[in-house]
């Protein structure tokens, strides 16, 4: 794989229509899939583990039910990923780590349990840096394998982006879902925070959320809908919001331009691409705010100016409890960033984490406030192409506001920088996830 012969998206909602007419059956779309993964795994290693077998049967259970037109769901026989911090009963659940070599919980994760209710058929775990967050995992990009994928839902990434898996499942706490989506070429989704229940995801931190990767608008939300629809939100959360149908398209009147603290360290490439899609939508009729011409956009910026390191603040003191008792186990297992990490956390205090909690409050309002004053806001994804080499996975300047503020985000497989995939990014606020959905088909169509 190469950026001459570059992967392409496979959707797994476009194929339903021929399993409705028996044109074509999940099964055969399976065994298409296995077909993709024994040619591209040797060189990506997106897949810490395999379930091929379980696969197999559930998607001959769904062929079956497609044939005689009674499918569980629209994603019944899906073939799909698990990020390996994500709990399967069938598989162990690594963590991206050595400390947790063998662990296998007795249960499924609520949104596995949810995907597999729903008839999809669970392809393998797929590789994720340490801890979600650590020391960086093997995984290669499809489109050169001499990049990272990103992290650290890096093998979900690859693998969707390579064309094995239609939809995979992320976690993301800064960037983890957004950014290697949109280094991989392929679509992603971080929805409201809480929008989907992470029981039995080990990615728990307070503004932490499970993600979506996939081959289309559409396989995005019907997974997502179709979990929480079986699983819920967080405990205390409402869940997804939004219509069963993917909505849209909906041409927004005004996006807000947000620069983030990644604008001025992204690629002059990635840039004027930007700025060019800007101009376009500007020439369609939309209104282009920025913080040039609103105060109040120019005092977010502001309010955002160390978002990046205000992010990792919080979920190092919040992580603090598993890492410690990890090392405590097996510290010779724990890479010296995490244990460095450890150490940092601690000298926070319990102070220090609720003046960053008070502020964080007061930063949702801020963006809140805003957000009611235009339909998204619109921005790049990454500074610009995947880096290379697999042991940096990219700069989250660009993500860490979606998931701190708990707001939603898409990622969209619109530019490219160095021929490499690039990401076009869309967050809304919260609970507006069906909207965001329907400004992205328009965006995506308005050229």
């Amino acid at each position: 794989m190469s950026n001459s012969a570059s992967p392409s998206l496979i959707s797994y909602q476009a194929a339903t229509e021929a399993f409705r007419s028996g044109t074509d059956t999940p099964r055969e779309f399976l065994e298409r899939a296995i077909d993709r993964l024994e040619a591209f795994e040797p060189t990506l290693r997106a897949f810490a583990q395999l379930s091929l077998p379980r696969a197999r049967i559930a998607a001959d259970a769904a062929t079956a039910r497609w044939r005689d037109g009674r499918p569980l769901s629209r994603i019944d026989g899906m073939p799909v990923g698990i990020k390996d911090v994500i709990e399967t009963f069938d598989m162990p659940t690594g963590m991206g780590s050595p400390t947790h070599d063998g662990y296998r919980p007795l249960r499924d994760a609520a949104s596995v349990y949810a995907l597999r209710d729903a008839g999809a058929a669970v392809l393998g775990k797929t590789k994720t840096t340490e801890f979600a967050g650590g020391y960086p995992t093997d995984t290669r990009n499809p489109h050169d394998p001499q990049r990272t994928a990103g992290g650290s839902s890096a093998g979900s990434a690859s693998a969707v982006g390579a064309g094995i898996l239609p939809v995979a499942l992320g976690t993301q706490v800064i960037g983890s879902v957004l950014r290697p989506a949109g280094f991989c070429g392929a679509f992603g989704y971080k929805p409201t925070y809480g929008a989907i229940n992470r029981g039995g995801s080990h990615d728990f931190q307070s503004h932490s959320c499970i993600g979506v990767i996939a081959a289309s608008l559409a396989d995005l939300w019907c997974t997502t809908y179709d979990m929480v629809q079986r699983c819920g939100g967080d405990p205390g959360e409402p869940g997804l919001i939004g219509a069963e149908q993917l909505a849209g398209p909906f041409k927004p009147k005004r996006l807000i331009h947000l620069e983030t603290p990644g604008w001025q360290l992204a690629t002059v490439e990635a840039r004027q691409q930007l700025e060019t899609r800007l101009a376009a939508l500007s020439a369609a009729g939309v209104e282009i705010v920025t913080r040039r011409s609103d105060p109040a956009v120019d005092a977010l910026e502001t309010s955002l100016n160390d978002i990046l390191q205000f992010g990792y603040d919080i979920i190092g003191y919040e992580s603090r409890w598993p890492l410690k008792s990890v090392a405590y186990r097996d510290r010779m297992g724990v890479s010296p960033g995490v244990l460095a990490q450890i150490t940092k956390s601690d000298a926070l205090g319990l102070e220090g984490y609720r003046a960053l909690l008070a502020r964080r409050v007061a930063l949702r309002a801020e963006f809140e406030q805003l957000a009611a004053t235009a339909d998204a806001f619109i921005t790049l994804d990454a500074l610009g192409a995947a880096p290379k080499g697999i042991t940096y996975t990219g700069n989250a300047s660009f993500n860490v506001a979606a998931s701190v503020l708990g707001t939603p985000a898409l990622t969209l497989p619109v530019f490219a920088d160095e021929g490499m995939p690039l990401g076009l990014q869309l967050i809304s606020g919260q609970h507006t996830d069906h909207k965001l959905f329907a400004i992205a088909r328009w965006v995506l169509t308005a050229d």
